[in-house]
């Protein structure tokens, strides 16, 4: 792998969860595109697999557990040393199960793949590219994040697993606001239900559920940076439902005052 001094015109792109699913449909429509990439992933055949299909390209495949502390600090150090053009913060993990009964470990891992990891990648990332005076950081979440309400369906439980989405929308929108004037374009990425083995991971099976593909997802966050939009949501036709969402979050603090609402004084 080159050193931070690379051609500046060499675009780079790190891609976490790359072995499959979102991950590996950036990854190779990047590479289609000429990005040199920096693949990330568990599984180190389906690395390999990204290596062989791209031979036109620089594929540096990269094993690492986001599950781990140890696995977020070497990812994080490429981030860091590397002269990325882009991020993609793809890697995932649900585990749904109800949260009385989700084991600690399991909910160490998703906060560690789905909060720790694109914090501290983001966070790794982001020096170099401000002084570069540009880069994009995509964070996928889901449209879940907006869902913490509804009902369950035929999960059995994944309040934490919401919680993270939410985390990487609120994350995104911070950062867009913070480093915009930088030159970084931040976005956070929130598909629906797509067709990749996500869910079968969970034990669920949608396959009689009409599904989004992965491809058409990379296809509507790469255009959604050509729109400058920092909230991408591949399967929602009306944008204007989601500007009313951030209005209404806009309003909401706005309008907090220093004196207790009316509603919580006692007669």
């Amino acid at each position: 792998m080159s050193d931070g001094n690379a051609d500046s015109r060499t675009r780079l792109a790190l891609v976490t969860g790359a072995s499959s699913g979102i991950g590996q449909a950036f990854a190779l429509r990047l590479g289609a595109d000429g990005y040199n990439l920096v693949v990330v992933g568990r599984r180190r055949d389906r690395l390999e697999e990204l290596v062989a299909a791209l031979p036109d390209i620089e594929v540096h495949p990269l094993v690492a557990d986001l599950g781990t502390d140890a696995g977020v600090e070497v990812v994080a150090e490429v981030c860091e040393r590397q002269s990325l053009t882009m991020l993609v913060n793809n890697a995932g993990v649900a585990h749904y199960m109800p949260f009385t009964a989700l084991p600690a470990r399991k909910a160490s891992e998703l906060l560690h793949v789905k909060v720790v990891a694109p914090t501290m990648l983001a966070r790794a990332a982001a020096a170099g590219m401000a002084a570069r005076g540009g880069g994009t950081i995509i964070n996928v979440s889901g449209m879940l994040a907006f869902g913490a309400p509804a009902p369950l369906g035929k999960a059995p439980g994944r309040a934490v697993y919401v919680a993270t989405l939410a985390h990487i929308v609120a994350l995104s929108q911070a950062l867009h606001e913070e480093l915009k004037a930088q030159g970084l374009q931040v976005q956070a990425l929130c598909p629906g239900i797509v067709a990749t083995e996500f869910h079968e991971r969970q034990g669920m099976d949608l396959s009689a559920v009409p599904r989004m593909s992965a491809a058409d997802v990379v296809t509507a966050s790469l255009q959604a940076l050509a729109l400058g939009e920092v909230v991408c949501a591949p399967g929602v036709e009306r944008s204007d439902l989601l500007d009313a969402v951030f209005q209404a979050d806009l309003a909401a603090f706005g309008a907090q005052g220093p004196h207790l609402a009316k509603r919580y004084l006692t007669s």
